[in-house]
This record gives structure tokens, sequence and C-alpha cells, in this order.
């Protein structure tokens, strides 16, 4: 039968000097939930949930009422807590026609896995990609591995770009990070870029010195574009921001704007294989010297390359062609066969002329992306050529790529 213990048979536990002596040190080194040091004055989650009635970002239509009490009191080592995630949604709601827009930018690298539960659901949404834990991103910088991209019909493609965009360890991201982090990039990004014109000649501009003409460039920027300011990316303008320009013209690299770095490579002459492989080689380039700093770009293995937007991780990379498309674009059936393709397409301000791009930056390496833009384009410019001549385009609609 069960009896229970006398009291003055229990032993109080053995109290070690050097366990007393060392506690409150180990007690010190236990990391302090971030979320502690606020005294936010906020509501409850339900009173705080914000109004996404006519918000038509993806962010918009993933975010819901269970979805934000989870993320609600969560905070990353930096400070970034929810709100300031999706506030770029709520400065901008999107368009319930056209380019999707992603409604929502991280403020670090952390973000993405304290609120994994939140980014994964968008870059599902976005991307149609299902981010995994055991699934790697893998990268293909061998631009030789391209197929085509030098033989568009010059009638119809008129001029091409990619960029890529990269962060830097250690660092918050543009929407959160403070005037002396900023700063510190732009002197890393003098350093390195200086190194870099040993090979490629080039010039950095202040965005103070891009505010009036100069007959060596063609780029002149008098205030924060609109697009920055919406998402919260123009806080000091134009405090350590800067464009650096190669002297050939084949590449510019953009520091501190919407990512810590974003390289440009533009041609005239629609050759997007040219553009590719001056991304290709630059980016490797930046990324080896970067390493010398001690300072490497992010890279997680389930998302690829981390940057501010999840509209761009895994590869970072977009490839544009700018194409003439009269009658394309006012077939029905457009919207199917750019989502068969992978594509976007983006208006100009010119009638009749679009940006055909890759929507998906993650899943794929980076020829795959740019292969898909090489072929979609070649196959819209192939539909607009026959629907010039009043011929069908049923049986070049593609297979989903």
């Amino acid at each position: 039968m069960w009896k229970r213990e006398k009291m003055w048979m229990i032993k109080p536990p053995t109290e070690h000097p050097k366990e007393s002596q060392y506690r409150p040190v180990l007690e010190s080194l236990i990391p302090r939930d971030p979320m502690s040091r606020f005294n936010l004055q906020r509501s409850s989650p339900k009173d705080e949930f914000p109004n996404l009635d006519r918000n038509h970002t993806t962010m918009g239509r993933i975010l819901n009422l269970h979805m934000y009490t989870r993320q609600f009191n969560r905070a990353t080592e930096s400070g970034v807590i929810f709100d300031d995630i999706i506030r770029p949604g709520l400065e901008d709601l999107g368009q319930s026609t056209g380019t999707k827009a992603v409604g929502c930018l991280a403020g670090d690298a952390q973000s993405y896995i304290l609120f994994c539960d939140f980014f994964d659901r968008i870059i599902e949404s976005y991307h149609g990609y299902k981010v995994t834990s055991n699934a790697v991103q893998e990268s293909d910088f061998n631009y030789d591995n391209l197929k085509g991209g030098d033989d568009f019909d010059q009638a119809y493609a008129l001029s091409c770009e990619v960029t890529a965009a990269r962060s830097i360890e250690d660092y918050c991201f543009p929407t959160h990070c403070s005037r002396g982090e900023r700063r510190q990039l732009l002197t890393l990004a003098k350093t390195v870029l200086e190194q870099l014109g040993e090979d490629l000649p080039g010039k950095l501009y202040s965005i103070d010195e891009l505010s009036h003409e100069s007959e060596d460039r063609r780029v002149v920027m008098e205030s924060p574009p609109l697009s920055l300011i919406k998402i919260g990316v123009a806080r000091d303008w134009p405090d350590a921001r800067a464009l650096w320009l190669s002297k050939d013209g084949t590449l510019a690299i953009w520091v501190n704007m919407e990512d810590h770095l974003k390289l440009v490579s533009y041609r005239s002459d629609a050759c997007l294989q040219e553009a590719f492989k001056s991304i290709c080689v630059n980016v490797q380039k930046l990324e080896t010297l970067y390493k010398k700093l001690r300072h490497p770009f992010i890279w997680k293995p389930h998302l690829g390359w981390v940057v501010s937007s999840p509209a761009e991780v895994g590869t970072g990379l977009k490839a544009s062609v700018t194409v003439r498309l009269l009658n394309v674009a006012e077939n029905k059936g457009l919207d199917d066969i750019l989502d068969r393709l992978r594509l976007q397409m983006e208006a100009t301000s010119c009638p009749g002329i679009y940006k055909i791009s890759n929507l998906q930056t993650i899943g794929f390496n980076e020829v795959e992306l740019t292969q898909l833009v090489v072929d979609g384009v070649k196959l819209l410019i192939r539909m607009e050529k026959r629907l010039e001549n009043n011929g069908g385009i049923d049986d070049l609609v593609p297979a989903q790529k």
C-alpha cells in the first residue's frame, strides 16, 4: 500500500559551490526574448488587425487574423516585428489587374526564419513553389549553358535587361537598417567596387551627383522614386545611396536602394545572352570580394540568395525583354499563355510595347530562369507574326513549363 513520504525524509538538492558561484553568469548567457525589450502600446491582435478589404497584394490574400495573431508577439534580434513586414503592402495596396505585388518586405534575414509560416505561404502563393526544409535552391552561373538569347527578331525585340539582387550578411535590410548600417554598407561597397574596377573600369556616383545631368552618364535622379517612398526604403534620402556605372555601359550597380546591392545589365540591342553573361561574371566577382572582407552574401539552403523581397528570393534574378506585341496583347487567352510560360507581362509608357520577364525566382537556377524568358519571348513573337497575318495561335499554346 502506498504511503505518503514523511517530509523530514526528503533531502533538499545538494548545493555545489561552483554552481552557486556561476549560476548568475550562466543565466545571463540565455538569450532574451527580443520582444521583452519593447514596451509597445498595442491592443489585442484582433484590434490591431489591418483592413485588407481592398488590398490586392499577395500579402492581402494570404493574411488572416489567425496568422496575424501567431506572429503578433514575435520580434527578430534587430527589432523587426510583424507589422514592419506587412507595412509596405498596407501603404501600396497593389492593383486588381496587371503585375502582381507581393505586399511585404523582410526587415532582416532572420525575418524569414522567425516568421517562416507567413513567408513560406507568401512564396508558395507568389512563385508557385512550396518551401521545404530538405529542398536546396541551386545556382548555375555558367552562361554558356544558355541556349539562344542573341537571335531575337529585332523588328519585335527592342531591348533587354537582367538584374540580380544581393544582401550582405550581418546587416539589416533597407526597410529597417539604421543610418550607421547604411553608411557602413556604402563604405564596404566603395572598397569592393574599387577592386572590381581593376577588371571592369567604372565610377561610383552619389545620389547627390545624380541630381544633375553629366556628359559621362545618362542617369538623372532628382528625388526618390515613388515606389521607394511607399515601401519605406527612402528614409534619410539621399544619405549613403550610390550608383556605380561601368565605363563601357554594360553594368550598373545600385547601392542601398531596394536591396543592399542590385546589379543591372541593360542592352539596347536586346542581346539577352550578353546581358546575362555580364551579370553572371560580375556577381561572382563581387561575391568573392565581399567574402574576402568577411561579409558574404546571405544564402540559405532552402531559400537560396536571401533578399528583402520574397518576390526575389532564390536567385534574386530578373531577366526581361522589351517587345512590340500589338496583337498578342489583345488575345483573350494571354493570361493563360503567360501562366504556362511562367512569365509576366508589364505595359510600358508606349502603346503596344511590353516588358516580358520571369515571375518566379525560386525553384529554378539562373540559367533555367533566363531560358524560360528566351523561349517564351521567341514564342510570343511567333504568335504576334501569326496574328498579324490573321492566323490562329491555338496550336502554338504551350504545355505548362
